[in-house]
């Protein structure tokens, strides 16, 4: 057994180991403070670019513009040609409103150069959901049979109608139509007449009228698509034509819209009926009551 002195002597040494728990938090201060100062470094080079592209992402996520970087907002976000003075979008008719209004004007400018050359008679419009359709197409023949050479009156007409398309942002689709006979000669069928029909055109447009080359195609439809079905001369003439397409870049949601607009404003308005200003007819006076006999 220990003696009672040796047991007093050990009590001392076990006090003198202090409880050391505290140094773990300490450590894990200090982790934590390293880690922020070696964030606060990293911050301090900022790649502005890089900054830039985050900036424009999260105004784009929280609907605030549009954003070439992350269009995350791409159909919330209105953009700022589409906003109204109060701030206010524009709804989906609003839009195509004002396409309907650009298109119009795009063909009053062409019917004015027509107009000035005398030639106004040998092109019809047509506005719909895919744009404004410029159709060279009249009893005068523009293309001869089986032939895709430009004559005199397509190319006046052509001089005609450019200048406005090229000031115009619209894309152009040319696109040439053949009669229904077989051509024969250098081309073995319609498609291959109407695609070279179409491309005299563009070539035309671009080389001569200097269009933008990015913004015209051409395309042939043979005669799938004819103005007339007849077999005289002048039903078959109307089919041996190219139209150009001026095509509208909006949505197609709205491009649908535009249909309805055009029939809405060509409905007659019904005026109401004026009020008459002639006065009530009188009432009968009440009869003199019977004299006593």
């Amino acid at each position: 057994m220990r003696s009672r002195g040796s047991r007093r002597s050990f009590e001392p040494e076990e006090a003198h180991h202090v409880d050391e728990r505290w140094m773990a938090s300490y450590m894990d201060m200090v982790t934590v403070l390293m880690c922020m100062f070696i964030v606060l470094f990293a911050m301090s080079t900022v790649d502005q670019q890089k900054f830039e592209e985050l900036r424009n992402s999260l105004a784009a996520g929280f609907g605030a513009t549009k954003s070439e970087f992350a269009d995350t907002a791409d159909g919330v976000v209105v953009p700022p040609e589409q906003v109204d003075e109060d701030g206010e979008g524009f709804t989906d008719l609003d839009i195509a409103q004002m396409e309907l209004d650009n298109l119009t004007a795009l063909r009053d400018k062409i019917q004015t150069n027509l107009a000035a050359q005398g030639l106004l008679a040998t092109v019809e419009f047509d506005i719909g959901e895919r744009g404004l359709t410029v159709r060279l197409v009249s009893t005068e023949t523009f293309f001869e049979a089986n032939s895709d050479t430009l004559s005199t009156n397509v190319i006046a007409v052509l001089d005609a109608v450019a200048p406005p398309l090229a000031e115009s942002p619209y894309k152009i689709s040319v696109e040439g139509h053949a009669d229904y006979r077989d051509p024969g000669g250098q081309f073995p069928t319609n498609w291959e007449l109407s695609s070279g029909r179409s491309v005299q055109v563009l070539r035309h447009l671009v080389e001569q009228r200097a269009i933008p080359a990015e913004r015209v195609a051409s395309v042939g439809y043979g005669s799938a698509h004819p103005l007339s079905t007849g077999a005289t001369a002048d039903e078959l003439a109307l089919n041996r034509r190219v139209d150009v397409v001026a095509l509208s870049g909006q949505p197609e949601s709205i491009r649908q819209l535009i249909p309805g607009l055009i029939a809405e404003s060509a409905a007659p308005v019904v005026e109401p009926a004026a009020p008459t200003s002639e006065p009530a007819a009188p009432t009968s006076e009440p009869a003199a009551p019977a004299s006593d006999h």
